[in-house]
């Protein structure tokens, strides 16, 4: 668990997430002496709160969703039945099984790094010194700050009697009925898991579409599936006037156009958002900024204000998923290390997506930021006319697919249906290599694979750009 709690480090890292540990593992194998300085756990909010137990309860949602379509392929069993403690020891055993192999600990160990877990939240004593509640203090000739983000609070009236995204996947049984608040990433996983689970949803937006950050075709169609599947989507339902405490649980009071509505359920989970884990700190000891959402202003190689602190991951605001915090570790790392060579930032392809029922992803650009860099020519692939879907029954999504009509580069591929997220990861790969749709769509993909709806897209868009002018779009229909 680490050396002398007074000891001095060439660099130490704050947060043990994945930012905090692809910085601490760089810095050790450049060879600074480096502590890692951790809150909590090892793997943060990834391992213990966020994507590996996350992944495993939509896995178990998406095995009972398997299992109810066996009697259409001639299998005949009994009705599924989820046993939900029997669930959460599963997702135990993931979250461990992570921690130990997938988190990076064994070569930190080897690099020489040195860990301290759950020391409790540090602040800064002085500007190279960061002391935690125990009196135990961390002299750094560099700091990484990699303590990541926190759930977004509202101030409205009986905020506290709801529950946060971690309170719901730390829930003991499943719960009759829920409200979710909020429906980004976040909140369209809640809802959809939960539905799964047999859970009476009610998925509420403030905002005229659910999953704003998506393209418009993409939050209509998850829109309309989770509908199907029982959840009540709310688009535009007004104003949080108060959370009040019911017979039920909670209820939430709520307006529009004057008028007062009133929802109920066993609980309500806010997903609205998330601020800097930063609180604790007291940057300014440090002299260390935050931007006007409170989240620590990093340049294009992971500096702050203060010349010998670096920030990475969530903690700055930037995109707040695993593997863009991953390498934004390495190049604070880097750079924290190496001042005479600096890690430049990598080109910005992303693939983002979430594991709801049905999945949906994206990466590179979107319709209206490709018009405002380029002429943008579009194809659309439906997930109905792939082999794989209709083989598998899975045939709602669609693939659609963006290129410049100038260099016929891709530039921005979105997809929802059955493994988007898998089928994202190769689109992400042919825009970060320059491929043009022409050059893609000659690649012989395996048949029948879900990657094939993307080959479908490919073809159709290359044809469309080979037309000429004045054709925008060639829908597969």
């Amino acid at each position: 668990m680490g050396g002398p709690s007074d000891a001095a480090f060439d660099v130490v890292v704050v947060g043990a997430g994945p930012a905090g540990v692809m910085a601490a593992l760089r810095a050790a194998d450049l060879g600074a002496r480096t502590a890692l300085v951790s809150d909590g756990a090892f793997g943060g909010m990834a391992a213990n709160d966020g994507p590996a137990p996350v992944r495993t309860l939509a896995h178990a949602a998406r095995l009972l969703r398997e299992a109810r379509q066996l009697g259409r392929y001639g299998v005949t069993v009994s009705e599924p039945v989820l046993d939900y403690p029997k669930l959460l020891e599963r997702v135990r055993e993931v979250v461990a099984e992570v921690g130990a192999a997938s988190a990076l600990r064994p070569q930190l160990d080897l690099a020489g790094a040195e860990v301290f877990e759950h020391v409790g939240a540090l602040r800064f004593e002085d500007a190279r010194t960061l002391v935690a509640p125990t009196g135990q203090r961390f002299r750094g000739e560099r700091v990484i700050l990699c303590t990541g983000g926190v759930s977004r609070r509202l101030p409205i009236p009986g905020f506290e009697l709801t529950a946060t995204h971690s309170d719901a996947w730390a829930l003991t049984s499943v719960p009759p009925s829920m409200l979710v608040i909020g429906s980004g990433a976040t909140g369209a996983q809640v809802a959809s898991v939960f539905n799964a689970f047999g859970t009476r949803v009610r998925l509420f937006e403030a905002g005229p579409r659910i999953l704003a950050t998506e393209e418009p075709e993409v939050s209509a169609a998850v829109a309309d599936a989770f509908r199907s599947r029982g959840v009540h989507v709310h688009e535009g339902f007004g104003a949080i006037e108060a959370f009040e405490a019911s017979p039920q649980g909670v209820r939430m009071v709520y307006a529009k156009d004057g008028a007062r509505f009133m929802a109920e359920a066993a609980l309500a989970v806010c997903a609205v958002g998330w601020s800097a884990n930063t609180a604790a700190l007291d940057l300014a000891a440090a002299g260390v900024e935050t931007d006007a959402r409170g989240f620590i202003k990093v340049d294009a190689g992971q500096r702050t204000s203060a010349a010998h602190v670096f920030a990475a991951g969530d903690v700055t605001g930037q995109l707040m998923l695993a593997p863009p915090a991953l390498e934004s570790g390495f190049i604070a790392a880097t750079n924290a290390v190496c001042a005479d060579a600096p890690e430049p930032a990598p080109p910005a392809v992303n693939p983002i997506g979430s594991f709801t029922d049905p999945e949906y992803a994206q990466v590179g650009l979107g319709e209206a930021k490709a018009r405002e860099v380029c002429d943008p020519v579009v194809a659309i692939a439906p997930y109905a006319a792939a082999t794989r879907p209709i083989i598998d029954g899975r045939t709602t999504g669609f693939c659609k697919l963006i290129a410049d009509r100038a260099s016929h580069r891709i530039v921005g591929c979105h997809l929802v249906g059955e493994r988007a997220v898998d089928v994202a990861q190769l689109a992400g790969v042919a825009i970060a290599a320059g491929m043009t749709a022409d050059a893609f769509a000659r690649i012989p993909l395996s048949f029948p694979t879900y990657a094939g709806v993307l080959g479908r897209a490919a073809v159709a868009l290359a044809r469309t750009l080979n037309r000429g002018a004045g054709v925008e779009r060639g829908d597969l229909s």
